[in-house]
C-alpha cells in the first residue's frame, strides 16, 4: 500500500519533467526510474571500491562510499514515509549523494582540487552533477541520465543554497539550461536525504572506528556523554553481550535516538510554517528538517571526537598521504601526456595541460576506485608510491 503524502511532498505527478523529453513509464514513477537509473549506474557500481574513511580497506566489515550510501537511503525512507515525503524521489536522492567523490575519501578531492585550481577548482557535489547530466553514458539520445528536475535539484542542493559566486562550472551550465533555482532550500526529500547522511556516516564511522580498535569503547564514553548512556542501557539490559553485538546494539539505539529527534523537532517546525506545498518548503529561508538544539549538541560532540581519534588517527593520515601523492602523481602525468589516457577519454582533450584537458583528466581520475587507482599507479610509476612526475 502506497503511503499518504503530505501536502508539502514532492508529488510526481507535478514533476517539472527532464532536460530530454521522454514518454513515461507504464509501471514505474518518474521518480522510481531516477532511483533505477542511478542503480544501475557505473559511476554507483564504482563506489563499492572508494574510501569512506579507510583507503582500500582489506577486511570484508568495513564500510564504504557504496555501503554508505546504502544506509543512508535507507535511513532516508524510514524519515520520508514518516514525513509524508515521496520515498522514491529521497531514495534516488540519497542513492546519487556521494557519486561525484574521488578515491582516497576527502583527501582525494582536496588534492584534485588543488590541482584543478587554476582551471575552476574540484567539487564533488558539482562532480556529481557531470556524472548526472553528462558523464554517464548509457543512451543513444542524450549524455547523462537524464533524471528528474526534482533528483538533480535534489543532489544540487541537499546541503542548502548553493552560495559560491560564481557557482561551479557544472552547475552554472545546467541551471542556464534548466533552472534549479539554487538560490533557495530543497525539497523536503533532498533535506531528509542530507540528515540521514549525518546520522549514517556519524554512527557508522564510529562503529568502524571501534571495530578498527583506532579507539576504544571507554574512550568514546568518558569524552561523548550522550554515547555514553547509549552504552549504560545496553549494558543494563544485556550484561554478558559479546563486544561486535555490544557495539551493534548501541549503534542501532543511538541512530535510532537521532532518528526520533528529527522527526519530533521536523514536526514541529512544519507545524510552525503550516507548508500548503512542496514550494512553501523551498521558501521558507531555513532547512526544515533538522535536529534539536539539544540533539545538534549531541551530534558536534561525536563529530568532534572523531575527527581528534578516527580521521587525524595516525594509520588514517599515512594512508591519506599515500591516496594524496596517488591523486596527484595521475593527475599531472595525465594532464601533460593525455595521450597516453584510454581512447574514449582522449577524445575530450586538446593537448597537454589546457583547461579541456585538465577537466577530461580531473574527470577520469574522480572516477578511479581506489584499487584502479593505485594498480594505474603502480604500472605508470614501477609500484613506487613515492616518485613524482616530471
Amino acid at each position: 500500500m502506497t503511503p499518504e503524502r503530505a501536502p508539502y511532498a514532492t508529488y510526481w505527478e507535478e514533476s517539472r519533467g527532464r532536460f530530454h523529453q521522454e514518454a513515461p513509464s507504464e509501471t514505474r514513477t518518474p521518480f522510481q526510474r531516477d532511483r533505477d537509473r542511478i542503480v544501475h549506474c557505473s559511476a554507483f557500481r564504482r563506489l563499492g571500491h572508494k574510501t569512506q574513511v579507510f583507503i582500500s580497506p582489506e577486511g570484508d566489515h568495513v564500510r564504504t562510499r557504496l555501503t554508505h550510501s546504502l544506509e543512508v537511503a535507507q535511513i532516508a525512507r524510514s524519515l520520508a514515509r514518516a514525513l509524508g515525503a515521496d520515498e522514491d524521489l529521497t531514495e534516488a536522492i540519497a542513492l546519487a549523494h556521494d557519486l561525484g567523490h574521488t578515491p582516497f575519501g576527502h583527501v582525494g578531492e582536496d588534492a584534485l582540487d588543488d590541482l584543478m585550481k587554476p582551471f575552476g577548482g574540484f567539487d564533488h557535489n558539482d562532480q556529481a552533477l557531470r556524472i548526472l547530466t553528462r558523464l554517464e553514458s548509457r543512451y543513444p539520445t542524450h549524455p547523462g541520465l537524464n533524471l528528474t528536475w526534482e533528483t538533480l535539484e535534489g543532489v544540487v542542493k541537499h546541503n542548502g543554497p548553493v552560495t559560491a559566486d560564481p557557482p561551479p562550472a557544472t552547475l552554472a551550465e545546467v541551471t542556464a539550461k534548466f533552472d534549479l533555482e539554487i538560490d533557495t532550500h530543497a525539497g523536503l526529500e533532498a533535506q531528509i536525504a542530507a540528515i540521514s547522511d549525518d546520522i549514517a556516516y556519524n554512527h557508522h564511522d564510529m562503529d568502524d572506528g571501534l571495530r578498527a580498535r583506532l579507539f576504544t569503547i571507554g574512550q568514546v564514553r568518558e569524552a561523548v556523554p550522550h554515547v555514553d548512556a547509549a552504552f549504560r542501557v545496553v549494558d543494563e539490559t544485556y550484561p554478558d553481550l559479546a563486544r561486535p553485538v555490544r557495539i551493534a546494539e548501541a549503534v542501532r539505539r543511538l541512530i535510532g535516538d537521532m532518528t526520533a529527534d528529527v522527526l519530533a523537532e521536523t514536526r514541529r517546525r512544519l507545524a510552525e510554517t503550516n507548508p500548503t506545498d512542496a514550494d512553501a518548503l523551498r521558501r521558507a529561508g531555513r532547512q526544515t528538517v533538522g535536529f534539536s538544539p539539544e540533539m545538534a549538541a549531541r551530534e558536534k560532540a561525536l563529530k568532534a571526537f572523531l575527527f581528534a581519534n578516527m580521521y587525524r588517527a595516525p594509520q588514517v593520515n599515512e594512508e591519506r598521504a599515500d591516496g594524496v601523492q596517488v591523486v596527484g602523481d595521475l593527475f599531472r602525468y595525465y594532464v601533460n601526456r593525455p595521450e597516453r589516457l584510454p581512447e574514449i577519454w582522449r577524445a575530450g582533450c586538446d593537448g597537454p595541460y589546457s583547461a579541456q584537458t585538465a577537466r577530461t583528466v580531473a574527470d577520469y581520475v574522480a572516477g578511479m576506485t581506489d584499487r584502479f587507482a593505485r594498480r594505474q599507479h603502480g604500472h605508470l610509476f614501477a609500484g613506487s608510491t613515492r616518485r613524482r612526475p616530471g
